[in-house]
């Protein structure tokens, strides 16, 4: 894995680089997608998911635990160790 340096005087410090994988990336779409639904329902009343998907719908429903396993998954990305 690359390993980048900055150097601040005469002293070295190496920089960690995270890496996500393709699943990271989709469970991080997800979240936002989430939140953003859950900022608009709570500034506006809004449910986005609703509005396209329909109130309920089997579509809507797993839009919704997509969003709740992504969060679920968020978990271990944010304690994931940087290579």
């Amino acid at each position: 894995m690359p390993t980048s340096y900055s150097t601040a005087a005469s002293t070295t410090v190496p920089v960690r680089v995270r890496t996500f994988s393709a699943l990271d990336y989709i469970a991080l779409v997800l979240l936002i997608v989430g939140g953003v639904n859950w900022g608009l329902v709570g500034l506006f009343g809004f449910d986005l998911v609703a509005a396209i998907f329909g109130v309920m719908t089997p579509f809507a429903r797993i839009v919704y635990v997509l969003v709740g396993l992504s969060a679920i998954y968020g978990i271990s990305i944010l304690f994931r160790r940087s290579t």
